[in-house]
């Protein structure tokens, strides 16, 4: 028996671009770059990849914990997020996506770190394909993940974000000790 996954969405602003974000009753599922309007024929295709029936709902209030993190995260308040999560995806996606959480702020990794870190050191590629398919950007920190020689690779929101969400975590922190 399939059962319905309720699916609620809600749009935020930040210095990125607008934000579509989605929410399970587990938690935070997904964050797509761009409005919701422009992301839902995406996130209807994700839902079909990864076999969910859902039921999307739009409800911004339900979000404001999530984007309370958020928005303290580019104010250079949160270096971290302690919001419920819900990912889909393969058990070794996940394990990957975990690992990627481990990664200071601040900090980068190359593939080959990651693979390492995770007791997969020749998994690089199938490493690098994993964090493209990273379904919570920002918050599993994929864009402190580099090209071994230093170069900004691959980012699924466009390596301009990539950049300013390096340079942010770059500058001194706001956060009071």
């Amino acid at each position: 028996m399939e059962t319905t996954l309720y699916v609620q969405y809600g749009e935020m602003d930040s210095p990125v671009g607008p934000l579509t974000l989605l929410k399970t009753e587990k938690g935070l599922c997904r964050i797509d770059f761009g409005t919701a309007e422009e992301n839902l024929p995406l996130i209807n295709a994700w839902l079909k990849k990864q076999a969910l029936k859902a039921e999307l709902t739009y409800d911004l209030s339900s979000f404001q914990s999530f984007i309370t993190q958020i928005n303290e995260y580019f104010a250079q308040q949160r270096k971290s997020f302690d919001l419920p999560i819900d990912l889909h995806g393969s058990e070794f996606q996940k394990q990957v996506w975990e690992g990627l959480r481990e990664i200071p702020y601040g900090e980068t990794y190359s593939y080959k770190d990651v693979a390492t870190m995770i007791g997969s050191p020749k998994a690089v590629r199938a490493i690098g394909n994993a964090n493209n398919k990273n379904p919570l950007p920002i918050v599993i920190p994929c864009h402190r993940v580099i090209g071994s020689n230093g170069s900004l690779v691959g980012y699924g929101g466009g390596l301009d974000k990539k950049e300013i969400l390096l340079n942010l975590e770059q500058q001194p922190s706001r956060i009071c000790s």
